[in-house]
C-alpha cells in the first residue's frame, strides 16, 4: 500500500507536525449575429420607456411606504425600516403616554392607532416598564408583543462555526446565569424533542441540535428560557435556508442532513470567498470514495489542533480513519456555507490547502491529483 506525505485539505490553523503523520496515508488518495438584419429602432423609443419605467418605481416605493405607514396609524414621519430609536417606558406609564412616546420616535403614526392594538389585544395591564430599542417597520402587533415581553435584558451574538458547547458557554456569560449552559444544552440536547414543528430536523433523530442553532444576535426578555432561545435559533434557521435547493445535494444521494454536516466542514476549512470551490473538493471526494481528510473534524473531537496521536486515532469525528460524513454536524454554518454545500463549484479538484502570504493573507492552492496537490504544497 503506498503511503501518504501530503494531505488532501487542512483546519484553518494547520499543525505541521499533524500534516507529517497524516501525509503518510494518501498517495492512492452557436449564436449568431442578426444585428445587421434587424430593423433600425428608434432611439427615442428607449429613452421614453426608460422614463416611464423610472415614473413607474417611483410610485410604486411612494406607495409602499404610505402602506407601511396606514399600516403604523398613518403619518409621514415614520422611522426607515431598520432605523433603531429607544423609547422608556416609566413605571405606572398607560398606553396612551406610551403611544405619544412611540409616535414622537417615528415607530407609529400615532398615539391612537397604538392604543387601539392595545386595546383589541386586550394588553394594556400586560405593558411592562424600561427601556426598549425598537426598529422603523416594526408592525403595531410587534411592538405591543415586544412591550408585552417586557425590556431587552440581554443580547448575545452567536458566530458562525461555533459549537453547541460553545453557543452554550455564550448564553450563560450573556444573560448572567438567566440560562446556564446546562439548562441551554439541555434544552438543545435532542432534536427529535423540535422534530414535530420543524420538519427539517426529521433525519437529525435524537442526537443534539448541532448544526441548526443559526448563528444570529438573539435579544433576551426577563422571561426568556432556555427553550425560547432554542426555538428562535431553529425559526431563524427555517427562515435563513427557506430559499436554498437541496436538488444537486439529493442527486448526490445527501440528505438535509448531510448538508448540514457537510456545511459545518466546509465553514471551518474556507473563507467565503472560496466556500463553493472548497465544496466541490469535498463532493468529489465522496464521490470517488475518497475519504474526506478534514483536520477540523478530528478538532472538534479532540477539542485542539490535531496532532500526530489525534490523527491517528480511531474516532467516529476522525475523517481520515472513517469514510463518508461526520456522525453529526461539528458547528453551526452559516448561510454561506449552506449555500455552497446545495450549489458547489463544478470543478475537478480532489485536494486543497491554504496558508498565509507574506501579508498575512489567507491563500488557497486547489489540485485535480495527488502529484499536483504534492508539487504545490512543496
Amino acid at each position: 500500500m503506498m503511503a501518504f506525505r501530503k494531505n488532501a485539505t487542512y483546519s484553518q490553523r494547520p499543525n505541521h507536525a499533524a500534516r507529517a503523520a497524516h501525509a503518510k496515508g494518501e498517495r492512492l488518495f452557436r449564436n449568431y449575429d442578426t444585428t445587421a438584419i434587424q430593423p433600425k429602432r428608434n432611439p427615442l423609443h428607449a429613452v421614453f420607456a426608460i422614463a416611464a419605467l423610472v415614473v413607474v418605481v417611483a410610485v410604486v416605493g411612494y406607495l409602499v411606504f404610505t402602506l407601511v405607514g396606514l399600516l403604523n396609524g398613518g403619518g409621514s414621519s415614520l422611522l426607515a425600516e431598520g432605523q433603531e430609536a429607544t423609547v422608556v417606558v416609566a413605571e405606572g406609564e398607560g398606553a396612551q403616554a406610551i403611544g405619544k412616546s412611540l409616535a414622537e420616535a417615528g415607530l407609529v403614526g400615532s398615539a391612537k392607532a397604538f392604543t387601539d392594538v392595545v386595546n383589541d389585544r386586550g394588553a394594556a395591564a400586560s405593558l411592562k416598564p424600561g427601556t426598549y430599542v425598537l426598529e422603523g417597520g416594526m408592525s403595531l402587533d410587534d411592538i405591543v408583543k415586544r412591550l408585552v415581553e417586557g425590556p431587552v435584558a440581554a443580547r448575545v451574538t452567536i458566530p458562525e462555526g461555533i459549537t453547541l458547547k460553545a453557543a452554550a458557554a455564550m448564553v450563560e456569560e450573556a444573560t448572567k446565569g438567566q440560562i446556564t449552559a446546562a439548562d441551554f444544552t439541555s434544552a438543545a440536547s435532542d432534536a427529535s424533542v423540535y422534530a414535530a414543528d420543524y420538519p427539517f430536523l426529521a433525519d437529525a433523530g435524537t442526537n443534539t441540535l448541532e448544526g441548526f442553532l443559526f448563528p444570529k444576535t438573539y435579544d433576551f426578555t426577563p422571561t426568556t428560557t432556555a427553550t425560547d432561545l432554542v426555538r428562535a435559533m431553529l425559526d431563524q434557521f427555517k427562515a435563513e435556508t427557506a430559499g436554498l435547493s437541496l436538488a444537486y445535494a439529493q442527486s448526490r444521494g445527501l440528505s438535509l442532513y448531510d448538508v448540514v454536516k457537510l456545511a459545518a466542514i466546509i465553514e471551518k476549512e474556507s473563507d467565503d470567498a472560496h466556500r463553493a470551490t472548497v465544496a466541490s473538493v469535498f463532493y468529489n471526494r465522496l464521490a470517488e470514495g475518497m475519504r474526506l481528510q478534514s483536520d477540523a473534524t478530528v478538532a472538534y473531537f479532540a477539542g485542539h489542533d490535531p496532532t500526530p496521536a489525534d490523527v491517528a486515532t480511531a474516532h467516529p469525528y476522525n475523517t481520515y480513519t472513517v469514510d463518508g460524513l461526520t456522525p453529526t454536524p461539528i458547528c453551526s454554518p452559516g448561510l454561506e456555507a449552506l449555500k455552497a454545500a446545495c450549489e458547489p463549484e463544478t470543478t475537478k479538484y480532489k485536494y486543497f490547502y491554504f496558508a498565509p502570504d507574506a501579508s498575512g493573507t489567507m491563500q488557497y492552492f486547489f489540485s485535480e491529483t495527488f502529484e499536483e496537490h504534492e508539487a504545490t504544497y512543496s
